[in-house]
């Protein structure tokens, strides 16, 4: 009675490379902007002085924004990080 199940629609294999690469290019991006945020905070502990103190927490500010839109965007296309980690691994 196989006959009766219902057929999942074929996905073509170079949309399924396009969508693999973009979730690795906004998994990246989501990387990168979390770092600049580390970088952000760092310099922010680490600042001297008024003008110093100002201009870390501008960084700091801007580079949480970032990370948060990175997260969003990651968010909206269903990206996994522990799917991704084990999708690299099994690349490797």
């Amino acid at each position: 009675m196989a006959w009766f199940r219902r057929r999942e629609p074929q996905v073509p294999a170079w949309q399924l490379k396009e969508k693999r690469e973009e979730e690795i290019a906004v998994y990246m991006d989501v990387r990168a902007a979390q770092a600049e945020w580390e970088r952000a905070r760092r310099f922010f502990d680490e600042a001297l002085g008024e003008e110093q103190i100002d201009y870390a927490i501008y960084m700091l500010e801007a580079a949480e924004l970032k990370y948060q839109m990175q997260l969003r965007a990651a968010k909206r296309i269903g990206l996994n990080r522990a799917q991704m980690i084990l999708n690299q691994r099994a690349e490797a």
